[in-house]
């Protein structure tokens, strides 16, 4: 007697997320980046709001390298850390 049950002939095509997973740094091109992040989590006991900066670096890093989609760091929650706007003399 088989286990296996086949309910139709429909394929399942997956498709990757939206949001929330990326591909692995394999080459390691951020884990400094990672690692500085790592660090201030430990140090901060897990509170994330005082790591925000590094945390910002890496999410940089990982889209300078084509680990996650490219995405404005004010979409990302980073607005208050952007640079302002340089100041035009007039």
């Amino acid at each position: 007697m088989s286990t296996a049950m086949n309910f139709g002939a429909k394929t399942f095509t997956p498709r990757a997320p939206d949001k929330g997973a990326f591909p692995l740094d394999h080459f390691g091109e951020c884990k400094a980046f990672k690692d500085i992040f790592m660090t201030c989590l430990r140090d901060n006991k897990c509170d994330n709001s005082k790591c925000r900066l590094q945390s910002k670096k890496y999410l940089e890093c990982r889209m300078d390298h084509q680990l996650m989609t490219k995405e404005p760091l004010e979409k990302l929650g980073f607005k208050d850390l952007m640079d302002p706007p340089p100041r035009t003399a007039e």
